[in-house]
């Protein structure tokens, strides 16, 4: 279960030039913490509160058990195919199947725009806190700044902004030290008597659920906080050495985001009731923390402009990440052309952009609204369980893909993990992914998860439909590598005969 010495061959003289690999231990390392730390922490920490009570670092500290099985997984595949797009590329080597490889990158991606809107809902609150606007929750004012942002976001993303490792370092550091206050005011607060610890190992649930029921609901829910390690495969071919660089680094950045997370959740409910915690008349939960446990010097003025910045990494991140896969689905005509246009002067898919955005916007509505009354007030996790769910069905496929593709080797040697890991990686995502696993207010999850595939199964139909009987050919991706190209190179998508 641990790496081989050689790396993969280098290229030969007459191959064609690839990414310049620029990237070694320390920057891997801190992209794939930065891809990690985010919104599920600053925006759910309250709600999974709510669901055990005290107890809330418990469902982290299985979330990142359940992430971590798959990140074996995903080790030994990207060092064996040090190729971008990740889930859809194994998915389609070990599978073939044009229908499952396009549901795959569709729920990728659907994973993104819930993710993203889900730091917009965040990014309105924390605006709210930071400002003091006293803004109700499902209102028209916290609606468009919600909004607003996303519309923001749109624009970044239409101006041609592209991911930088050197910039992610800065955005990471923000984001940690973020955390790293929660962490230092509590135990600032611990050393004044502000804390009460036997607040940390009770359980509790506001609904009278069951242990099982309430422990399964928040490690769904909990695991959107851990997500994110998956995208760092597309930084593959731009790693000095991922062979040996990736086992490495992605256990080391995993396994501090699963200890941030832990301790953030401790001190959380140490310092502050969970009543207060999962009161929406209040400030976000992370800010309360800080309040609390320094009342006397303004960390809780700064704190929300840090969680702002934070989740509105993670949105842009996430949509990029979305507009660039459906231009891709576009580009392998599995999906309609249109959406693989690219603006003439701006070198940007903008009508993913625009598509993607206004599948956010529908999102943001709704949740927006909900989350106003008191029988939606859950509908604030809805968007971030929605993401995990997504992702915990592309986790299963993945598993399996892994254990598909054991029978075929390759020419140079990789990462190996342990097949009873992957079964047990299949497993566990497949049971968190079922509806035993959620409770009743988060069964709208799969509503959520289903409308979203609805849309891009029709769209693929018609697409297909048109493809045989117009065009007269098939409908089959031709090579997935390109599908989450960061640069579209053409102001159309290229033709495939």
């Amino acid at each position: 279960m641990s790496p081989t010495e050689p790396a993969a061959p280098a290229p030969e003289a007459g191959d064609p030039p690839g990414l310049r690999r620029v990237m070694g231990r320390k920057l891997l390392l801190l992209f794939i913490v930065g891809d990690i730390l985010g919104t599920g922490v600053y925006a759910l920490t309250g709600e999974v509160a709510g669901e055990v009570g005290g107890a809330a670092w418990a469902p982290f500290l299985l979330a990142f058990a359940v992430a971590t099985l798959t990140a074996f997984s995903y080790l030994e595949l990207v060092t064996k195919y040090p190729q971008a797009a990740g889930a859809a590329l194994y998915t389609h080597k070990a599978f073939g199947i044009h229908l499952l490889t396009f549901v795959i990158a569709f729920m990728v991606m659907s994973s993104g725009i819930t993710s993203a809107s889900t730091a917009s809902n965040a990014f309105a609150g924390f605006l709210n806190d930071g400002f003091g606007l006293g803004l109700q929750d499902g209102g028209g004012g916290l609606l468009a700044i919600a909004l607003g942002f996303m519309t923001l976001v749109a624009l970044v993303n239409f101006r041609g902004v592209s991911e930088s490792v050197r910039a992610n370092v800065v955005l990471t550091l923000v984001e940690l030290s973020g955390l790293l206050l929660v962490i230092f005011v509590g135990l600032w607060g611990m050393t004044q008597g502000r804390a009460d610890f036997s607040r940390v190992v009770v359980f509790e649930s506001a609904d009278d659920k069951g242990v099982f029921v309430a422990v399964t609901a928040a490690t769904t829910l909990a695991f959107f906080a851990m997500v994110g390690f998956e995208d760092s495969v597309n930084m593959a071919e731009e790693c000095q050495d991922p062979v040996k660089d990736f086992p490495r680094m992605m256990i080391t950045g995993l396994s501090l985001t699963g200890l941030i997370y832990v301790l953030v959740a401790v001190t959380a409910v140490a310092l502050v009731p969970v009543g207060d915690l999962t009161d929406p008349e209040r400030a976000s939960a992370l800010t309360q923390v800080v309040a609390a446990g320094v009342p006397d010097l303004p960390f809780d003025v700064l704190f929300p402009f840090i969680g702002m910045f934070a989740v509105a990494n993670s949105a842009l991140i996430n949509m990029l990440m979305a507009s660039r896969l459906l231009y891709g689905l576009a580009n392998q005509g599995t999906l309609p052309r249109a959406f693989g246009r690219v603006h003439p002067r701006r070198r940007t898919p903008w009508v993913a952009i625009v598509v993607t955005t206004a599948i956010s916007y529908g999102l943001i509505v709704y949740v927006v609204r909900a989350s106003g009354s008191a029988s939606g007030a859950d509908a604030v996790s809805l968007l971030g369980g929605t993401t995990s769910l997504l992702l915990l069905c592309v986790f299963t496929v993945v598993n399996v893909a892994l254990l598909v593709l054991r029978r075929r080797p390759v020419e140079h040697r990789h990462f190996r993990t342990w097949s009873p890991l992957a079964v047990l990686g299949a497993l566990t995502c497949a049971f968190l992914a079922g509806p035993w696993a959620r409770s009743a207010e988060q069964q709208e999850q799969y509503v959520i998860a289903a409308g979203l595939l609805v849309v891009g199964l029709t769209l693929s139909f018609l697409t297909w439909l048109y493809n045989r009987r117009v065009r007269h050919r098939r409908t089959e991706f031709g090579d997935v590598t390109t599908l989450d190209a960061d640069r579209p190179s053409s102001a159309a998508p290229r033709k495939r005969r």
